[in-house]
């Protein structure tokens, strides 16, 4: 039997979950710190929200264990939920409530009386910005963006060691987005957010580190740069520069052979957009700047380093996993 201690909040070991004749799950095993604000992404079908469910006790698996805040998930709920706050995808919201009045209701259900509760309920009504405007109207009165808010509100009303957000942001527009990234930035050091979205440019700022599963394994976790480190090879460099191609193409001979041009893109008055890559990582950026400056037939008006987004090191992750997945069955349909 798995044994958990305090040094994190959230642990999952050897989790394991078929439904059926499918393995959603293949012993899953990752840890969270407490504080930290972790992006838990795949692609759709990949055990995302079964990981979710058994983290919350909705469902057990069927070998391995989870723990929240050093708590046996499947040996102790009670004291779990005591920990826990959840918000799911789709959050079933009465309609016919007030704000305040739901808060305090499902406070209630959480365990808070008296002062407690009404401390709880003003402090959640602040954090979201329900507190001014908002606390008095009906749910069913709400816009989709004031809603989830809402469920936030209930999600980190009994201050838990572990919020789970599933999908906060997925309908909202710009404006509504912006204010759930400053909620969840309120909440880093109060709480542990798990945040599953599939807003990766959302999970890029909001978060500390990222956790990808696909087909039921952890196939990538750390932070970006770790990330980019670990998936992404060579390096990216875009330059606005006036000169001919064979100019810029002898400089990157004699300094970086293994530097190419893959995009040209002719500009006004002989200005050129160019993309330069190379397979080498760690190339100081100002060495290859440098290089092109020294050169009399090249004018250098622009220039940055392109480094990887999530999404790049998303679809790298995973279609590594699949590479090797696809490698295995082969290998097997050959034995």
């Amino acid at each position: 039997m798995a044994k958990s201690t305090r040094e994190f909040s959230i642990e999952a070991a050897g989790l394991t979950k078929t439904y059926g004749r499918a393995k959603v799950l293949h012993e899953l095993s990752f840890a969270v710190r407490p504080g930290e604000v972790v992006g838990f992404l795949g692609p759709n079908g990949a055990g995302k929200s079964t990981t979710m469910r058994i983290l919350t006790g909705l469902i057990r698996a069927d070998a391995g264990e989870a723990f929240v805040d050093g708590i046996s998930v499947a040996r102790e709920p009670q004291r779990v939920q005591e920990r826990l706050g959840y918000m799911p995808e789709n959050n079933p919201l009465p309609e016919d409530l007030r704000v305040k009045d739901y808060l305090r209701f499902r406070g209630r259900l959480k365990g808070l009386h008296g002062k407690r509760l009404r401390t709880q309920v003003s402090q959640s009504l602040e954090w979201c910005d329900l507190h001014r405007k908002h606390s008095r109207r009906l749910i069913g009165q709400l816009s989709k963006g004031l809603r989830q808010r809402v469920g936030i509100a209930e999600a980190v009303l009994a201050q838990p060691a572990v919020t789970i957000l599933d999908e906060p942001t997925i309908g909202l527009d710009p404006h509504q987005i912006l204010l759930i990234r400053r909620l969840i930035e309120q909440l880093r050091g109060k709480t542990t957010v798990i945040l599953s979205s599939h807003i990766l440019a959302e999970v890029e700022v909001s978060c500390d580190r990222v956790l990808i599963i696909n087909q039921g394994h952890l196939v990538a976790a750390g932070t970006l740069p770790e990330l980019r480190h670990e998936f992404i090879r060579g390096e990216t460099f875009e330059v606005v520069c006036k000169g001919s191609r064979e100019a810029l193409e002898a400089v990157l001979q004699a300094h970086f052979p293994t530097m190419q041009i893959t995009q040209w893109e002719d500009l006004e008055d002989d200005w050129q957009q160019v993309t330069l890559e190379t397979d080498e990582t760690n190339l100081p950026a100002e060495d290859v700047l440098r290089q092109l400056q020294t050169s009399p037939e090249l004018t250098v008006r622009e220039w940055r380093e392109r480094r990887a987004r999530l999404e790049d090191i998303f679809l790298a992750a995973t279609r590594r996993s699949w590479d090797v997945e696809s490698s295995a069955s082969n290998t097997t349909a050959d034995a």
